[in-house]
């Protein structure tokens, strides 16, 4: 009789401890979704969360959605950093140069400030999407009572 292994991706039993985890994780997902509307206030409070409550999953297939959210959190921080800093570098020139005496030098898509605003824009929207993305697919894991890859 051949018996298969139950991978991290199937679907999980649930011990008396796991379903207040996984209430908490449906809390921080969908505050982490609200944080587009709150000017990220609720983002920071899923984050507390998780950091307090991750040990509590560890070792189960619970440990996997903290992370995801923990790594969701810190990637979106630093790549909205960098999007934030492009645009802060390519704004004040390019507005300087649009009001500046110089019209060949004003403000344009092929000048550096041009690139670095547009650089920033992609950026943003990216990171908008991305996070969006990285909620939605964890939170439809969750649901399943799966892992997160």
């Amino acid at each position: 009789m051949m018996m298969s292994n139950v991978t991290t991706n199937q679907t999980q039993l649930l011990s008396p401890n796991d379903d207040g985890l996984v209430f908490i994780n449906h809390i921080t997902y969908a505050l982490y979704f609200l944080s587009y509307f709150t000017a990220g206030l609720t983002w920071l409070v899923a984050i507390i969360i998780n950091y307090v409550k991750r040990s509590e999953a560890q070792g189960s297939w619970l440990q996997s959605h903290f992370d995801w959210q923990i790594h969701t959190f810190w990637y979106s921080i630093v790549f909205a950093v960098v999007a934030t800093f492009l645009l802060i570098l390519g704004l004040p020139t390019g507005f300087a140069a649009v009001f500046s005496d110089d019209a060949v030098t004003g403000f344009s898509l092929f000048s550096l400030s041009g690139i670095l605003v547009f650089a920033g824009v992609l950026l943003w929207i990216f990171v908008i999407f991305w996070h969006l993305y990285r909620i939605v697919r964890g939170w439809l894991a969750l649901a399943s009572r799966k892992s997160v890859p």
